[in-house]
């Protein structure tokens, strides 16, 4: 089933790229991010042989319990929202952390990256829905924080993280993902195409329209792996 579903997604990947615009300060190369959560470790083994290098996990725990079972390998991202007690553990598990939500996290993660010497590879989320249950900088949270970036040496910021409302029309996401790329120009503007790389929007209902947009990154977990497993922790 995996491979099947692998060969679906690529083949509307590509499709997708072929329809994109405008978008050129991205590439035209996608990563795809397998997003493991609730599925047991034994997907992360599917993907990584698949040659699908980027594993994602939204909870550190789950994470935690999927490496020790696991021979290393394979980049990890962490997507869900990150509290403030589990931030040491993640900076210690996770190659990149994309759910940078606020400055009190960007903080925090300095912090910890900076006592175990480490560069932290990080994405800024961003909420250009508004939503309240959705974690993310607001758009002006986010343009006063890009301003502040030099005082985290410990962190490098390498793009922007999106998610869009969820619909089953995936239409409606076009203008929250084209927003989306405009502000990823603009940081990269910023930082530079050699630090900025990775707009990270898109995922299993939502992803092609994201890829038309801009996006060079893009989530799946059900599209790949289908239904998860809540019992899974």
């Amino acid at each position: 089933m995996f491979r099947d579903n692998l060969a679906i997604v690529n083949h509307k990947i590509a499709a997708a790229l072929a329809l994109r615009q405008t978008a050129k300060i991205t590439g035209d190369k996608v990563t795809l991010v397998a997003v493991t959560k609730n599925h047991p470790p034994l997907v992360v083994t599917e993907a990584l042989e698949a040659g699908l290098a980027d594993v994602g996990e939204n909870r550190v725990q789950e994470a935690k319990n999927k490496k020790e079972l696991l021979p290393a390998g394979g980049i990890w991202h962490l997507l869900g929202h990150l509290q403030t007690n589990k931030i040491k553990q993640a900076v210690e598990l996770f190659d990149i952390i994309e759910s940078v939500d606020s400055a009190k996290v960007l903080m925090h993660i300095e912090h910890e990256a900076a006592k175990l010497n480490k560069l932290q590879r990080v994405l800024l989320q961003i909420n250009l829905t508004r939503e309240e249950q959705k974690s993310g900088l607001s758009e002006e949270d986010y343009q006063l924080l890009r301003t502040q970036l030099a005082s985290y040496p410990h962190v490098r910021v390498e793009g922007l993280m999106v998610i869009a409302k969820a619909t089953d029309k995936p239409e409606e996401t076009r203008p929250t993902f084209a927003r989306g790329y405009q502000l990823f120009c603009q940081l990269q503007e910023q930082l530079g195409s050699a630090t900025c790389t990775t707009l990270s929007m898109g995922m299993t209902h939502d992803y092609w329209i994201a890829i038309e947009e801009g996006a060079n990154s893009v989530r799946l977990g059900t599209a790949l792996f289908g239904a998860r497993d809540y019992s899974i922790k």
